[in-house]
């Protein structure tokens, strides 16, 4: 059965020695199917006994028709703003617990990716958000989130004061820890640790919830996907905003944060078998009901 994927990227963890037998193994499996194999060349310099061409990101970008992921969600987070605006799309292959955007096994790998190689998968497309820091009218910001943007307080700084405004209306002022921008995919992070709900990731919605507010008052809510959500800083401290906890920057009262949804989504593939509620499941650590004490 002929496939779309010919050829495929392999992308391991930074600096992670203990992904090099199981990229290797995947790499030769992957030549017996006839496909070419890249490796992202800063995997490839942890690799001793790699043998597949060395490439960039961009270069994945514009030659890959899939790209496979070894590490964990972060290292997924990472790759997936990287290649957004590529299209490629992306499998992840997690080397311990499976992850919410990882949930493949390594121990399970070549006969999952067989089967999807085959045509077996299902496809999400997930919202990517944009932020950019305005100071003086002039941009000093810019960054893609997956997960989300957050506006958190500094280490050792006091609650910051900013306002809230959605497509320039003025929603509330807001006294707390930070607040959290989170697309449907990062629900499920920070944004769950702080009460926000879960939102499924076939939804395009944007969550905002406060961090520790100091109004009790101040409820997460949820709002349409194009909205342009604007964080205006009253008193920062030494406030930062963060995109996916990764890229980040310093603000200063006056700055004003803007968020919006970004043209750019992420594209995930999932084995044929593939439920997000069994993943809560397992992740959450829901079950049935209790048993009755003997």
């Amino acid at each position: 059965m002929s496939s779309p994927f010919n050829t495929i990227a392999l992308i391991g963890k930074h600096k992670n020695p203990e992904i090099a037998a199981p990229l290797l193994r995947l790499g030769r499996y992957l030549e017996s199917r006839d496909v070419e194999v890249l490796v992202d060349c800063l995997t490839a310099a942890n690799i001793a006994e790699n043998a597949y061409p060395a490439v960039t990101m961009e270069e994945i970008g514009v030659r890959a028709d899939l790209a496979i992921v070894l590490g964990g969600d972060g290292t997924m987070l990472n790759i997936a703003r990287k290649l957004a605006p590529f299209d490629v799309p992306l499998v992840g292959i997690n080397q311990g617990r499976l992850g919410f955007l990882t949930d493949l096994s390594i121990d399970s790998m070549v006969k999952t990716l067989g089967a999807m190689l085959d045509g077996q998968y299902v496809m999400e497309r997930r919202m990517l958000l944009y932020v950019e820091v305005m100071r003086d009218n002039t941009c000093v910001f810019g960054a893609l989130a997956l997960n989300d943007v957050a506006v958190n307080r500094g280490v050792g700084g006091n609650m910051i004061e900013f306002e809230v405004r959605i497509n320039g209306e003025y929603v509330y002022s807001l006294r707390s820890d930070g607040l959290i921008v989170a697309t449907p995919t990062g629900s499920t992070a920070y944004a769950l640790s702080a009460g926000g709900p879960i939102l499924h990731p076939s939804l395009d919605l944007i969550a905002l919830v406060p961090v520790s507010p100091h109004t009790l008052s101040n409820r997460p809510i949820v709002v349409e996907p194009d909205a342009i959500v604007e964080i205006l800083m009253h008193r920062t401290a030494v406030a930062r905003v963060h995109s996916d906890s990764h890229s980040h920057f310093d603000l200063r009262e006056h700055d004003r944060v803007v968020v919006q949804r970004s043209p750019h989504e992420a594209t995930l593939l999932h084995s044929a078998d593939h439920s997000y509620y069994r993943m809560l499941r397992e992740k959450l650590g829901w079950s049935g009901f209790p048993r009755n004490p003997v």
